[in-house]
């Protein structure tokens, strides 16, 4: 196999989002986390980027997927799911990524519950990406793509 020079994006996903398409889709939609994956890839591939991906039901599992991006992922996506709100292990892990971190959520978490409104990744991560649904993904590819680029 030939070895690639393609940049490589992490995307992470944390607790039940293995669920999407089952799981509340009048707040998550209908597609399941495999489409938004495929989109992801097609995304990727418009920007000559590579994906490695990881669905996880633990923040340790996550922690542990942030660590080994460390010198051999460009940048990170991550839906942490309900883990946005508490998880400072998911903040400390980021923190010491030193490329592009997208926090992606379906939904707009501000207009949800209080208890969500608050993300302990938002202040490690370039930017949040929230609220556009099943577009949230793609536009996160994008952002990652733009942010790449003026790194080179």
């Amino acid at each position: 196999m030939a070895k690639t020079n393609a940049r490589k994006i992490l995307v992470l996903s944390g607790p039940n989002l293995n669920l999407l398409g089952q799981r509340q889709p009048e707040i998550y939609g209908t597609d399941s986390l495999e489409d938004h994956m495929r989109r992801v890839d097609d995304a990727a591939k418009q920007f000559g980027l590579e994906t490695q991906k990881v669905s996880a039901q633990s923040a340790a599992e996550l922690v542990t997927a942030i660590h080994s991006a460390r010198g051999s992922c460009d940048a990170i996506i991550i839906n942490p799911g309900a883990l946005t709100h508490f998880a400072w292990s998911l903040h400390d892990a980021l923190a010491s990524f030193s490329g592009p971190i997208i926090e992606v959520h379906l939904s707009n978490p501000a207009t949800r519950e209080t208890w969500r409104h608050e993300s302990v990744v938002a202040p490690v991560a370039s930017g949040t990406i929230a609220g556009f649904g099943a577009d949230s993904y793609v536009f996160a590819v994008h952002a990652v793509a733009a942010l790449l680029a003026k790194k080179k």
